[in-house]
């Protein structure tokens, strides 16, 4: 039985990295019927981009991803720093996909800007070589911790995720993560958004503050590299959702065939003012 949701929101999937958990997405995908689906940036990575390196698993994420817009979904493709090139296309659509740079929206009566965050970065603003390099890296690193968490499960030991830590410790010291959400609250509320939604930063969170005597929420869907989370938005109210393998481990859903059932979802005027 799928989970009924108004809306959805995902981040960093970096399709075509070893990174990506396309099978775990797709599992989550096909659980869930949405009226809304918002993929906030850095959904296929562009920097990363290989001809020798886009399994069949990425493939077919693209495919259900059109699939949902097809039967009615209405999908928000939100560009990121990874997929930037397709930043010349903004303002696109077709049918119910629409590709933008930023998307405002009313939700449960609340007004709120979403986009990627890497406006934010200044690694990404003034040393783009540099973060690409470095996007490189964290691939790699991705890679060496699952050999790792293999021979770790072999021995009875817990999972560890070193590109967690590094990146933790890291952008800790120079306050990176703090000063991103601060910096993203501040932005939304003097736009008089009641809450603003990002990704980039792969580090979920909802939460809310307040800034100058009225609460604003935080909101970040996280990830699909790490964390394997996403936002989700259902009787008037937010949660984050972490994939957890044993959910799926009975009914696995078959990467050879789309699912089919997916219907009209019912009118988004109650819920959503687009």
């Amino acid at each position: 039985m799928k989970r009924a949701l108004d809306l959805v929101v995902l981040s960093d999937v970096h399709l075509g990295t070893y990174g990506c958990h396309a099978v775990e997405l797709l599992n989550y995908l096909k659980s869930i019927r949405p009226k809304v689906l918002v993929i906030n940036g850095d959904f296929i990575d562009m920097w990363q981009f290989r001809k020798s390196y886009f399994p069949i698993e990425h493939t077919r994420i693209l495919q259900y991803v059109l699939r949902m817009a097809s039967k009615g979904v209405i999908v928000y493709y939100i560009t990121g720093n990874h997929d930037e090139a397709l930043r010349k296309y903004a303002d696109f659509s077709s049918g119910n996909l629409h590709l933008r740079d930023k998307l405002s929206l009313q939700i449960g009566g609340k007004s709120y800007l979403i986009f990627h965050g890497d406006i934010f970065d200044v690694a990404i603003q003034f040393s783009p070589w540099l973060a690409k390099l470095g996007g490189v890296s964290y691939d790699y690193l991705i890679v060496l911790n699952r050999w790792i968490n293999n021979v770790r499960q072999r021995f009875g030991l817990e999972r560890v995720s070193m590109a967690h830590q590094v990146k933790h410790q890291f952008k800790n010291a120079i306050k990176y993560i703090r000063d991103f959400e601060e910096i993203a609250i501040e932005y939304a509320h003097k736009q008089h958004y009641d809450g603003v939604i990002c990704g980039h930063i792969h580090r979920p969170q909802l939460r809310g503050t307040v800034c100058d005597g009225e609460e604003v929420q935080y909101l970040n869907s996280g990830d699909w590299v790490e964390n394997l989370t996403a936002l989700e938005f259902q009787l008037g109210s937010w949660s984050l959702y972490t994939y957890n393998p044993a959910d799926f481990a009975v009914n696995q859903p078959t990467l050879n065939s789309l699912d089919e059932d997916l219907s009209d979802p019912q009118p988004l005027r109650e819920m959503l003012q687009l």
